[in-house]
């Protein structure tokens, strides 16, 4: 299931929370996360959910190849008028206030320096559609490079700066012809679809939809353009993607320009079982057209992610070894150029490997991974597999480093904070250069977080975050909320998160609870296999020792607790209603009820057949057991269920057959449904209403404040 919505909009992989880290690591002093003074946290308010509509979002920070400066985005909410817009920034990593690059009321994004660091290319839709643009940090206007009619996004530069590879979905049909001509065609099938007063969709193959769109017959080809403009050329011609169709194997920028700039390095999902297959490789191709070579073959798991090394002889990517298990241990490799003799570097590594960067000279790279609820950066020795922590504070992302290695920059956020730019020395030494929401964090209390450990199912610790509500008296009863992450084989860190906000779901007078149980990621890969086949058993074992324990404290009120998820979280409020009548109210986000009608609907069908070791038909004892459906004449608990049209990772049918049950059951229940959303609940306006919903909801049942 994965990127579910309580994962952080962050990285290209997954993931959401919170604030201490592992004992055997140092946190780094961060200029401008610290928190506010007593004097200033005196004269602070709660923030409030309109406060998640005012921050500036700071995202994917690129650093220049002199080290600099660092480019990045910033996207600004109107919640007027229900939109966003994003432009490009810079900063100085040697201090002084960031500027604006590039001025738009659309959406400029994925900023990347060409290799004198002169100019930017970046995506945008300001003409209407998603192209490519280039502006020199001189001056100047934006021109416009691509007006391909399939757009393009993704832009990246070849090593000699003299092209340009970019992604873009197109009919596969027509992808043999010259460009001219394909293009063309593309353009004519788009209008007739359009004007078409018939709507229906004809599709013979999976996936036909994804995530929240359909595909409708294309196919992501990579593309090749001279970085002065002209003709681009298809290099991934034929009825077979070239590039992730599923983010869980993405971690943006999935391919490569080789040293010699005259081919492309790329993550490929397979040709015909994509649906129900992780086996992406990496293949190489020229960019001058001709056959493609698949470079990991061997590997039956998922590989993905190639970077070559500085000097250009060596490959490193990440690769998982278990087949259909999209929730396998990462682990980096290195090859030669061509990907032969492959070793793995963090093989003894107890977690996944995250995005990683070559060191500037070659002997190391650094990787992010999960690690307890917060995810750091390490360091790990090509010679010999040494992994050192590098960097250690809240959760990191989008690292790139200047040619010499003598700069670095991240995004850094904290339950705390959103994100904001990092400037990093290889002392590790760092300085916040984006300051992006400096005032209105001067105004706001953001209760600090509490990392403790219970003993969960036959012992095992489970690691939870506690957050108390602003004015919080020990003295008190205060209501608690039980937040169940997605995934499930994911996690609660220390990050901040537009959609699942732990601070302002304690602002409205809630403890918050946000439990890491068996799955999650950052544990070791054990505690996430254990998930697998036992949705029910281990992990429900672990959420309910947390509840214990909460039970226990002198500040909560056990007469007014309250349950919600979304994706898995969404699951196991689910089975939290057939199985215990501790909450007096639900709230489920786009969960799993039924898991026959999930696996017969659901987009990616790798993952219930290794959650299920094999299809509906092949274990009918794995899909019955755990699945919450089955328990429904337990139900008593009043729900409130969200779920949306656009969802094709856990579809809507699940939504509307737990609320006609609970209807018929005569349950207190109300069913929300958003024909514009999808997994996530994204549209600004869309947003106020899901929280205002939400917590209105819970206040009938579980009444804020303390007693």
């Amino acid at each position: 299931m994965r990127n579910s919505d309580h994962l952080p909009q962050a990285s290209g992989s997954k993931r959401l929370l919170l604030t201490v880290l592992s004992a055997f690591v140092a946190c780094s002093i961060v200029v401008g996360l610290t928190p506010t003074n007593s004097r200033a946290a005196d004269k602070a308010r709660p923030i409030t959910v309109e406060d998640l509509f005012k921050f500036k979002r700071v995202a994917d920070p690129q650093i220049s190849p002199d080290g600099k400066q660092v480019a990045y985005t910033v996207t600004s909410v109107d919640l007027a008028a229900n939109s966003t817009s994003s432009t490009i920034w810079l900063a100085p990593t040697g201090g002084g206030m960031p500027r604006q690059l590039t001025t738009t009321k659309k959406k400029d994004r994925h900023p990347r320096f060409n290799p004198d660091g002169k100019q930017i290319l970046f995506e945008s839709n300001r003409s209407g559609e998603t192209q490519l643009w280039t502006i020199d940090l001189t001056g100047g206007e934006a021109k416009q490079l691509t007006t391909i009619s399939t757009e393009a996004s993704t832009g990246v530069w070849s090593p000699d700066g003299k092209s340009i590879a970019f992604v873009s979905a197109v009919y596969p049909e027509f992808s043999n012809q010259p460009f001219a001509e394909s293009d063309a065609a593309n353009h004519k099938r788009a209008e007739e679809i359009t004007k078409n007063p018939v709507k229906a969709r004809s599709f013979g193959r999976l996936f036909y939809r994804h995530w929240d769109s359909w595909v409708e017959g294309k196919r992501q080809h990579l593309f090749v353009i001279p970085a002065a403009g002209g003709t681009p050329r298809d290099v991934t011609p034929g009825d077979r993607d070239g590039y992730p169709t599923s983010s869980t194997f993405s971690l943006g920028d999935d391919f490569t320009f080789t040293p010699d700039s005259q081919s492309l390095v790329y993550t490929a999902p397979p040709e015909n079982e994509e649906a129900w297959s992780t086996n992406s490789d990496i293949w190489r191709v020229k960019i001058s057209g001709g056959p493609a070579e698949n470079l990991t073959a061997a590997n039956k798991g998922a590989d993905s992610f190639p970077r070559f090394s500085p000097d250009g002889k060596r490959l490193a990517w990440r690769a998982q070894k278990t087949p259909g298990f999209e929730a396998d241990q990462w682990e980096l490799m290195i090859g030669d150029a061509d990907g032969h003799d492959p070793k793995s570097v963090t093989g003894g590594f107890d977690s996944s490997v995250d995005q990683f960067l070559w060191a500037a000279d070659g002997a190391s790279l650094f990787f992010m991974a999960d690690q307890r609820g917060a995810m750091p950066i390490f360091r790990v020795t090509t010679a010999d597999s040494q992994v050192t922590p590098f960097l250690t504070a809240h959760t990191l992302s989008a690292l790139s480093r200047s040619d010499d290695g003598r700069m670095m920059a991240c995004s850094q956020s904290s339950m705390r904070r959103p994100p904001e730019v990092l400037a990093v020395t290889p002392e590790a030494k760092t300085t916040n250069i984006s300051h992006a929401n400096a005032e209105l964090f001067g105004a706001l209390d953001l209760p600090k977080p509490e990392s403790i450990d219970v003993p969960g199912a036959g012992g095992t610790p489970m690691q939870m975050w506690i957050l108390k509500p602003p004015g919080f008296d020990p003295n008190k009863k205060w209501p608690l909320l039980y937040l169940v992450h997605g995934g499930p084989q994911g996690a609660w860190e220390d990050a901040w998160s537009f959609r699942w906000n732990p601070e302002v779901w304690a602002a409205q007078g809630y403890v918050i609870a946000l439990p890491n149980p068996r799955g999650s990621t950052g544990f070791g890969q054990q505690y996430t296999n254990e998930i697998s086949g036992d949705w029910g058993g281990k992990c429900y074992d672990d959420l309910m020792a947390g509840v214990a324990y909460l039970e226990k404290q002198p500040f909560i009120d056990t007469t007014r607790m309250g349950a919600c998820g979304a994706s898995f979280g969404g699951y196991m409020v689910n089975w939290f209603a057939g199985h215990t009548d501790k909450f007096k109210a639900l709230v489920t986000h786009c969960g799993v009820y039924n898991f026959d009608s999930m696996y017969a609907t659901t987009d990616e069908l790798w993952f219930d057949e290794f959650e299920h070791n094999g299809a509906p038909w092949k274990n009918r004892e794995s899909y019955e057991k755990f699945s919450p459906h089955r328990f429904a004449q337990n139900f008593k608990t009043p729900m409130l269920i969200i779920h949306n049209d656009l969802d094709f990772r856990v579809p809507v049918s699940e939504g509307y057959q737990l609320f006609t049950t609970l209807q018929r059951l005569g349950v207190p229940s109300r069913m929300i449904n958003f024909p514009d959303e999808g997994h996530w609940v994204l549209k600004p306006a869309n947003s106020l209403y899901w929280h205002t919903e939400i917590f209105n909801w819970l206040k009938q049942y579980v009444p804020p404040g303390g007693k």
